[in-house]
């Protein structure tokens, strides 16, 4: 009996025959193509990996024949064909494959509390390096934002583990395994204040009181060189230094955090769907915004208040719509209706009859076309910095051509390590952030998306209009805007609230596009969301 075939990605890419390793063929495109085809479990159009792998003058459709007659002689056997072609697209069936990475995920999306303490250990040690060592093709750039991205991915996916298993080893009084495990977790989510605390925490537990004091002052300044400034959490973090000799305390301390659960979900059209779920209460829907990543956006300075305050009264279910995140992002449909399909898909997943309904920027314009569309479902509406119209629709040749420069700036400047061309954006969305919210911001659009995706989602977005339908909304609705917004001006919010009937407005006296922690209004936008919930 031939023995199983397993692939690994995290280190060295490897594919095993049982414990041997197949030899690869000395092409770094054909293993390449291969690591794109496992990671990204689905089909691609030929034209699209000639694109991504062969821009070349010569027959790249032929130079790809070639890569995959390779990979066959490596992956496939009698009876189990596992890469799958035809003239027009090409896939990797993952069926009876296991894939260290996807695994992992797998295991995690069903809730680390299901897991055992050793599973969880296990699994940490499977993180035996960076995604795709010794993989890169740098002058093709497509495949490189690509793998840039699955490679941030891997961090956030490594950190929310380490998460899991460094509280999980605090309530069972496993200190010194937790402060070993809570460094690499350091190591892997360097500027997240909650992963220094509890890395405090730990070394305290062990009863390494100034260790735990001293960790405190390098976290500190190593957060605050970077830009973070409510730091808090890493005194509260010494209080268990305090109690070291309590494992109640440690206990209480360690299941404070929300952990969210991430799973995926599949439209129509054969687009996988990342969707995350936390909190519990009553359901509360966020639909996908420009931009999000479901890991990335759960820990950073701009997204987490929100987050984290909504899960403490709901069940918040939030999305990657297609093209970003952890999303499938090499899709064919990018447009207004599919985004609207991500919605549907999500919701009809996760089995919800009746919900409230969060849409922020571009998500006020889908959450209003979907509650038109499925009358009933959606009980009250929260839309804030939205629009009905795309900025193509009834604008001057000035703003059209300003827009125009401002892809060409997206397609040639997003993905680059100076964070001078995103900072363009990062400024119109939050001009009154932090340096640590900026960088953030910045990081943010860099992983989250391709520069391709980025104007076509840019270009998609352009043309929505649906002034005409907001007449049909048939459920309370709060809109929220702030008065200086400079990337969705304020008279455009008012056109949501004028034409919604009923809509109740809520002026927001801020400059930001986003509401930051550190605003006064903050207070104000988050109450007003909640009384409008909590109204029978």
């Amino acid at each position: 009996m031939k023995e199983s075939l397993s692939i690994r990605v995290l280190g060295d890419f490897l594919v095993l025959r049982g414990k041997a390793q197949q030899d690869f063929p000395q092409s770094r495109k054909t293993r390449a193509l291969l690591a794109y085809l496992v990671l990204t479990g689905r089909r691609h159009r030929r034209d699209r990996l000639c694109d991504m792998f062969w821009d070349v003058p010569d027959d790249p459709r032929a130079s790809l024949r070639w890569s995959l007659s390779r990979l066959r002689s490596i992956v496939d056997e009698p009876g189990c064909e596992r890469i799958v072609a035809d003239r027009e697209y090409v896939s990797f069936d993952l069926k009876n494959t296991p894939v260290d990475l996807l695994d992992i995920r797998k295991e995690l999306a069903g809730g680390a509390q299901t897991l055992t303490t050793e599973r969880l250990l296990e699994l940490a040690r499977k993180f035996s390096g960076e995604l795709l060592e010794d993989l890169s093709i740098k002058d093709h750039q497509d495949f490189e934002f690509w793998l840039l991205t699955e490679r941030e991915t891997a961090k956030r996916t490594r950190a929310s583990l380490l998460n899991a298993l460094v509280s999980r080893l605090l309530e069972e009084a496993r200190a010194e395994e937790a402060m070993h495990h809570a460094r690499d977790l350091v190591l892997a989510d360097a500027y997240s204040v909650p992963s220094h605390a509890l890395l405090i925490r730990s070394l305290s537990a062990a009863g390494r009181r100034e260790e735990a004091e001293r960790q405190c002052e390098i976290s500190g300044k190593e957060l605050r060189d970077a830009g973070a400034q409510e730091l808090g959490e890493l005194a509260e973090a010494l209080v268990s230094h305090r109690n070291a000799g309590d494992p109640a305390a440690v206990i209480s301390q360690a299941g404070t955090q929300l952990e969210q659960e991430i799973r995926f979900c599949t439209t129509r059209d054969g687009v996988r769907v990342a969707y995350a779920t936390v909190g519990a209460g009553p359901p509360l829907i966020k639909t996908a915004n420009w931009l999000n990543h479901l890991e990335y956006d759960w820990d950073s300075p701009i997204w987490r208040h929100v987050f984290r305050g909504l899960a403490r009264d709901h069940c918040l279910i939030r999305y990657d719509a297609r093209g970003n995140g952890l999303s499938d992002w090499d899709v064919e449909d990018i447009s207004f209706d599919a985004f609207v399909r991500d919605l549907e898909s999500v919701v009809d997943t996760v089995g919800l009859d009746r919900f409230p309904l969060l849409g922020i920027s571009q998500g006020c314009a889908i959450s209003v076309e979907y509650a038109i569309r499925n009358p009933g479902r959606v009980t009250r509406l929260i839309l804030h910095g939205g629009y009905a119209t795309g900025w193509r629709v009834n604008a001057d040749a000035t703003e059209i051509a300003r827009r125009e420069a401002m892809q060409t700036l997206i397609l040639h400047g997003w993905g680059q390590d100076n964070p001078a061309f995103r900072q363009v954006f990062t400024s119109a969305f939050i001009p009154e952030g932090t340096p640590e919210q900026f960088r953030w911001m910045n990081e943010l659009m860099r992983i989250s998306t391709s520069p391709t995706n980025a104007t076509r989602i840019q270009e998609a977005l352009s043309r929505v209009d649906i002034r005409d339908r907001l007449s049909l909304v048939r459920v309370p609705t709060l809109v929220l805007h702030s008065r200086n917004d400079g990337r969705i001006a304020y008279r455009r919010g008012l056109g949501l609230a004028h034409g919604i009937p009923g809509a109740r407005l809520i002026t927001l006296e801020s400059n930001n596009h986003l509401l930051l922690e550190h605003e006064k209004e903050f207070a104000h936008f988050m109450s007003a969301i909640r009384a409008f919930l909590s109204e029978p």
